[in-house]
C-alpha cells in the first residue's frame, strides 16, 4: 500500500523543495485530510511540522487585517474549517487543469518564487527614523506568502461574480508562473526594490 495522498487525490511524497532555505519549513507529509487540530500549539517553531497544504487552509480561515478594510480580508473569518478546506480543494482542480500538473507541487513552486527575500524595518537614531534593509526569516517568508495568497484572492472575489477558489487559483497559478498578476509576487518586488534602496 502506498503513501496517503492529499484529499485520497495528489500524492506528495516526489515533490521537492529546491530553494535551499525554506527545505525545512515546507512540510510535505502524507496526509489524506490535511486538520491536524492544533496538535503543535505551544511548542516553538510548531508550524514547520504542519503539512504546508493545511497552512494554506488555516490562513484561508483567518487571513488577518490589512489596512482598514477589515470586511474585505478578515470579514469573512467564522472558524468554518470545512468551508475553507472545500476552497483549498476546489482550488487545486482548477490549478490542476490549467496547468495539467500536479497542484502541491504547483504550490510548492509557488511559494518559493514568491517568498521575499528581504524586507524593511524602521530604526531610530537621535530622534530621526531610518528604514534598513533586513533578512528575511524563513519562518516568516512562508508565513508572509501565506497572508498574501489568502488576502489577495479574498480582495479580488470581494464584490465580484469570481468565487474565492477560483481566484486562490489564479494567485497560485500567477506565482507559480512569477507573474505580477500576483499579490504575493508584485508585493515581493516591492519589498525588495525598498531593502535594495536602503542599502
Amino acid at each position: 500500500m502506498g503513501a496517503a495522498k492529499l484529499f485520497n487525490r495528489w500524492d506528495t511524497t516526489g515533490i521537492q523543495v529546491e530553494d535551499p532555505g525554506l527545505v525545512r519549513y515546507i512540510t510535505l507529509s502524507p496526509i489524506i485530510v490535511p486538520k491536524t487540530g492544533a496538535r503543535y500549539v505551544g511548542t516553538r517553531f510548531h508550524r514547520s511540522k504542519i503539512n504546508i497544504v493545511e497552512r494554506l487552509i488555516n490562513k484561508i480561515m483567518v487571513t488577518g487585517h490589512k489596512g482598514k478594510k477589515h470586511v474585505i480580508t478578515s470579514g469573512h473569518n467564522t472558524g468554518k474549517a470545512h468551508q475553507a478546506l472545500e476552497i483549498v480543494e476546489k482550488a487545486f482542480q482548477i490549478v490542476e487543469q490549467k496547468s495539467k500538473k500536479n497542484p502541491v507541487e504547483v504550490f510548492v513552486k509557488a511559494i518559493e518564487n514568491s517568498a521575499p527575500r528581504e524586507e524593511i524595518i524602521t530604526i531610530e537614531y537621535g530622534g530621526a527614523r531610518y528604514p534598513k534593509a533586513v533578512e528575511c526569516a524563513p519562518q516568516r517568508r512562508i508565513d508572509l506568502v501565506m497572508r498574501l495568497f489568502s488576502q489577495g484572492a479574498y480582495q479580488r472575489a470581494f464584490g465580484k461574480k469570481k468565487k474565492v477558489y477560483e481566484t486562490l487559483a489564479d494567485e497560485i497559478l500567477a506565482a507559480y508562473n512569477k507573474s505580477n498578476q500576483s499579490a504575493a509576487i508584485s508585493k515581493k518586488m516591492e519589498l525588495e526594490r525598498q531593502a535594495d534602496s536602503s542599502r
